[in-house]
């Protein structure tokens, strides 16, 4: 790998696309996959497979609504790495989507404070 102009080598980052395409959905369940890609900068085609990827894994379902989908995170979800063994999806989406939503209803609102907290996170909204 080549370095950068400030010397260092370039091509990684510290998020990965399947993180950067959850987190887009966390935000807007009702997100387009043209505009997920705009936003993490993929292609559509890398987005599709993707979303793919975490439906085969349990991460999220899609549901047709009218002509568009509309998805929802499975709460109580765990990430797959071995290093990361115990955390949960909830955990990874309170840094990179603090408003996100497990229950597919849209991006959390201030109401949404009243729910439960979970053990994994006291002070903070539990995932439904």
């Amino acid at each position: 790998m080549a370095p950068d102009e400030a010397g260092t080598r370039s091509g990684w980052t510290f998020v990965t696309n399947h993180a950067r395409v959850l987190a887009a959905i966390a935000r807007n369940p009702g997100v387009r996959l043209r505009d997920i890609a705009l936003e993490s900068q993929l292609t559509e085609r890398a987005v599709q497979g993707i979303v793919t990827d975490l439906e085969q894994g349990g991460y999220l379902t899609r549901d047709r609504v009218g002509r568009r989908n509309h998805y929802r995170i499975t709460a109580g979800t765990r990430l797959r790495h071995p290093a990361e063994a115990g955390l949960s999806v909830e955990a990874l989406l309170d840094l990179l989507a603090p408003t996100h939503r497990t229950d597919g209803r849209g991006p959390a609102t201030e109401d949404d404070t009243t729910r439960p907290h979970g053990p994994e996170h006291p002070g903070r909204p539990a995932a439904s």
